[in-house]
């Protein structure tokens, strides 16, 4: 039951990255972010009186504050670099480096990671400088000019924020991770209204408009979709192996990489589709090697 729930968190949350990062190339990443997890603060806030009973400790409404920071600067550059970006390359550079941040803590404390685990970790770094390779004819005559402006670039647009993204949506996941059940949803209560206040301040701070003509619908499905995501992971993080349980939700590139396949046409390389390949298969070996 706990593999089923990581799946479907992980099938949402490629869905929300998706429409999120949609959004963001058409209004910019900073409203999206605030209309986005608002959205879902607000569903969360209706749904709380059906819920089950919870009595949440403060270690729980403390890392329920520090999801919601990491979670917030994770999805916030996760939007940018998919706005900015070909998301087909950016979700899974995300995806490799959240995953392997349980295994790094694990390491750290003083657990050794089995294997095929380590076999998973060399395999998602060979597949991030995979999917980084950018072929010269991809720029079109009208970008000619621009593409010379940069003839060192090493890393496709986006790359280098979704890796710092990836780093943040894994300590997210670790934090939602260390709350106990009995605090049912009130860790991504706090977490979403954490990460609402951070980002609303900011937008108010920078006299920033939150106006979103013609994606304000897309925005709000966004955030109830990552909501979603986020329940069914907490879910499967309290009843099964964290390592296991993270790196299934973090398979959720697969459906990025075909939404935006089927929707925006995006196409990849030949080593930008080994890369892919890499990277899932990076996380299948991480979840093989953190079985108990």
């Amino acid at each position: 039951m706990p593999y089923l729930l990581a799946l479907a968190s992980a099938l949402l949350y490629g869905a929300a990255d998706f429409t999120g990062g949609l959004a963001s190339r058409r209004a910019g990443m900073l409203p999206v972010v605030v209309l986005s997890q608002l959205s879902g603060l607000v569903l969360l806030v209706m749904l709380l009186p059906f819920l089950p009973p919870a009595s949440p400790s403060r270690a729980d409404l403390l890392w329920g504050v520090s999801a919601g920071f990491t979670g917030g600067v994770g999805v916030a550059l996760l939007y940018r670099a998919l706005a900015i970006g070909r998301m087909a390359v950016v979700a899974p550079i995300t995806a490799v480096c959240a995953v392997a941040i349980p295994v790094v803590v694990s390491v750290g404390l003083g657990v050794r990671p089995g294997p095929l685990a380590a076999l998973g970790m060399l395999l998602g770094l060979g597949a991030i400088v995979l999917v980084s390779q950018q072929s010269a004819p991809e720029t079109g005559p009208v970008d000619q000019a621009a593409a010379e402006r940069l003839p060192t670039a090493r890393l496709p647009p986006g790359a280098g924020i979704a890796l710092v993204s990836g780093v943040a949506i894994g300590l997210f996941f670790l934090s939602l991770a260390e709350t106990r059940p009995e605090a049912g949803m009130w860790p991504i209560l706090v977490a979403r209204a954490t990460s609402v206040t951070i980002f609303g301040l900011t937008a108010a701070l920078g006299q920033h408009s939150l106006r979103m003509p013609g994606t304000l619908a897309l925005t709000l499905l966004c955030g109830v979709v990552d909501m979603a995501a986020n329940a069914l992971y907490l879910m499967a993080a309290r009843t099964g192996p964290l390592s296991v349980v993270v790196t299934l939700a973090s398979l959720y590139p697969a459906s990025t990489v075909l939404l935006a396949r089927v929707v925006l046409g995006e196409r990849l390389n030949a080593r930008q589709v080994a890369g892919v390949g890499c990277a899932l298969a990076a996380i299948v070996l991480i979840v093989s090697g953190g079985r108990p």
